[in-house]
């Protein structure tokens, strides 16, 4: 572990960073000239000023990682921004390899302030994930978020995340003020959720609380009689939900590494499916011409070529990077990763930008930037044929589909749909 400025480690040297000069001890955020420092430093201010803000909020700094939202909320946003801009890392990153804290301690975030709530949770999940052949570590860190959105929107109607009290034999509470209370919390969510995802939150808590009554912890299930009471629709897994514009934004303003970048980009500015950009090879990639493609031997339907209509850049710099397979894998027989490692970077990633575990009721997943890819060229379809309305009123033609298809030249139709969706892509990457 990193010692801190008024450590008994040799003056004027940080631990496990050699040679790195203090520089005067800080005594606040506002001290610490965060973008000046090399990491090094940065951990000495760390230990300097983030630790006793830590323990001031009754965290445990050896296992309580803290958020950027808690950062950024109690004046450490220049160091979260210094590891970004200044030393191409993330804060995760510093905190295990730079500051040498454990991570596999550092837990879920749940953000719930009542600890025994936290507690049952957890044990439920445990218990829950032991006795179900079909819970995989996906399923348990879905109903994971539900549990804990469920109790954070009951915090922010009711003041508490308590939720084992109103439902406690003692308590002074009654079973219908319990009921009450949940179905509140419902209604309040629907000012921020789709009803599908509520549903979903519903189903969650009301096993855990089925769970507590089964075990003598509880006396009543106060979600009992909900969903016919609100009636809620339902959408599907399987259904063809996208991501949206805001996400891809903050997703690619949160990729800050080569490989981060390349993978937004391949998922949502390519339309590629996961287990593809897995396999993606620099011979595959044309980049040299005025139109720029992808080439594929073998898809799932068949031989083909994607065009590249945004993103070439970020290819070149990532090719730069790399020789071979764009993300190779020295342990994979076939010298690059699988489909399974793309989704757990995306959902790395998609956890660092903030983008919700479920969009529309259904579980976040990489597929999604696919179908973003599709919704913007079917809009860019629509897009098209507006613009070429006027030309079908100039020529008495009723159909611009018409005067698309006929009248004009395979290669203004090509530069036509390219401009399009490159500004509608630019547009969801905040790109100029």
């Amino acid at each position: 572990m990193p010692k801190s400025a008024d450590s008994d480690s040799e003056p004027g040297k940080h631990e496990g960073s050699p040679g790195i000069e203090r520089t005067k001890p800080w005594h606040s955020a506002d001290d610490v000239p965060w973008t000046l420092l090399t990491e090094g430093q940065l951990a000495d201010a760390y230990e300097a000023v983030v630790v006793p803000a830590l323990r001031r909020d009754d965290f445990d700094p050896e296992t309580d990682r803290p958020s950027y939202e808690w950062l950024s909320n109690n004046g450490f946003r220049g160091l979260t921004y210094a590891l970004k801009e200044y030393h191409d890392t993330t804060f995760a990153t510093f905190w295990s390899d730079t500051l040498g804290y454990d991570t596999e301690t550092s837990g879920y975030d749940w953000d719930i302030e009542h600890d025994e709530t936290r507690e049952s949770f957890q044990e439920y999940l445990d218990a829950k994930q032991a006795a179900a052949d079909d819970w995989t570590d996906s399923t348990r860190e879905t109903i994971r978020y539900r549990l804990a959105r469920y109790a954070r929107s009951y915090r922010e109607r009711h003041g508490t995340d308590d939720l084992l009290s109103p439902v406690d034999a003692d308590s002074d509470i009654t079973g219908t003020e319990a009921v009450d209370r949940c179905r509140e919390t419902l209604a309040y969510m629907s000012g921020e959720f789709a009803e599908s995802t509520i549903a979903r939150v519903h189903d969650a808590i009301r096993t855990w609380y089925g769970w507590l009554v089964e075990r003598r912890v509880a006396t009543v299930n106060p979600t009992n009689g909900a969903e016919d009471w609100f009636s809620w629709t339902r959408s599907s897994d399987t259904d063809p939900v996208a991501l949206e514009s805001e996400h891809v934004r903050t997703m690619f303003d949160a990729a800050i590494t080569s490989r981060d970048r390349m993978l937004v980009v391949a998922l949502a500015g390519w339309g590629l499916r996961a287990g593809e950009v897995a396999a993606l090879h620099q011979d595959q990639l044309h980049l040299n011409g005025d139109d720029p493609y992808i080439q594929f031997d073998e898809r799932k339907n068949g031989p083909g070529t994607v065009a590249i209509v945004f993103g070439e850049d970020i290819a070149r710099w990532h090719l730069s990077r790399v020789d071979g397979y764009l993300f190779p894998s020295e342990r994979s027989k076939t010298g690059h990763v699988d489909g399974t490692t793309i989704a757990g970077w995306f959902h790395e990633l998609a956890d660092r930008a903030g983008v919700p575990e479920e969009i529309d009721g259904v579980a976040r997943k990489p597929h999604m930037g696919r179908r973003f890819w599709y919704d913007a060229y079917s809009r860019t379809t629509e897009d098209l044929l507006a613009h070429v309305q006027d030309i079908a009123d100039e020529q008495g033609s009723a159909s611009a589909k018409v005067v698309f298809e006929d009248y004009l030249t395979d290669e203004r139709k090509r530069e036509l749909r390219r401009g399009f969706m490159r500004e509608k892509l630019s547009n969801a990457f905040s790109c100029e």
